[in-house]
């Protein structure tokens, strides 16, 4: 079977950190017309671009049809099959595994995404800036069949955070814990340390977990 020469072409250095930076910013992939506007290079151009991510495992294969998303009837269902509990439980069976992957495969320029997106940004959006460093592990796994499973347990759990109530608002001192927990696992991958950033993500996400007992359990955690 022949390879196309468009899938050959390895785009220029520039253009794949732009794409990878926007990925990660977004916490997913971004549709192809809002990329192409935001970095203002031509669809056939960014296409190449993206091919040649899925082909390095750095995003997931596309799959033939109409993409689907939490809007669409599959999407709903999942949202109304689960909840925050199951959410972040699945996300405790996978992202300790993603940090480990980071940590053994991931290239200097995913590692450096990583350690970048570990810390918060001033006046950012909370919860994207989170996303951003966890999709930036994920990505750094390289393992573009688990990122896609992953990208749908996301995506479900944004949905189904709205059966928590409105967020309270976000104190500097959680802010900077959670800062830290990034960092942490950064750290680890960087080190190329693959038992410390599978702890230090299993450590994270407890905490994670426990704010949302907390939340669904209001005034029975201790003081």
């Amino acid at each position: 079977m022949s390879v196309r020469r468009e899938d050959r072409v390895r785009p220029p250095a520039e253009l794949l950190e732009a794409v990878r930076a926007e990925i990660a910013r977004a916490g997913e992939l971004p549709p192809e017309r809002d990329l192409s506007e935001r970095l203002r290079i031509k669809r056939h151009k960014l296409r190449q671009t993206l091919q040649f991510l899925r082909q390095s495992g750095e995003i997931p294969q596309t799959a033939p049809g109409r993409r689907r998303s939490p809007g669409t009837p599959l999407g709903q269902s999942l949202a109304r099959l689960t909840n925050p509990i199951e959410i972040i439980e699945m996300r405790s069976i996978l992202e300790p595994a993603f940090a480990r992957l980071a940590a053994i495969r991931a290239s200097a320029l995913d590692i450096a995404r990583i350690s970048q997106a570990a810390t918060t940004p001033q006046n950012s959006d909370y919860g994207l800036a989170d996303a951003a460093f966890h999709q930036a592990v994920a990505i750094g796994a390289r393992n573009g069949f688990a990122a896609a499973i992953y990208d749908i347990v996301r995506k479900v759990g944004r949905d189904t955070r709205m059966t928590l109530g409105n967020m309270p608002p976000i104190c500097a001192t959680r802010l900077a814990r959670r800062d830290a927990e990034h960092g942490a696992i950064a750290a680890a991958i960087a080190e190329r340390d693959p038992d410390q950033a599978e702890r230090a993500m299993r450590a994270h996400l407890a905490a994670v977990q426990r704010q949302i007992n907390d939340r669904l359990t209001p005034g029975t955690s201790a003081a």
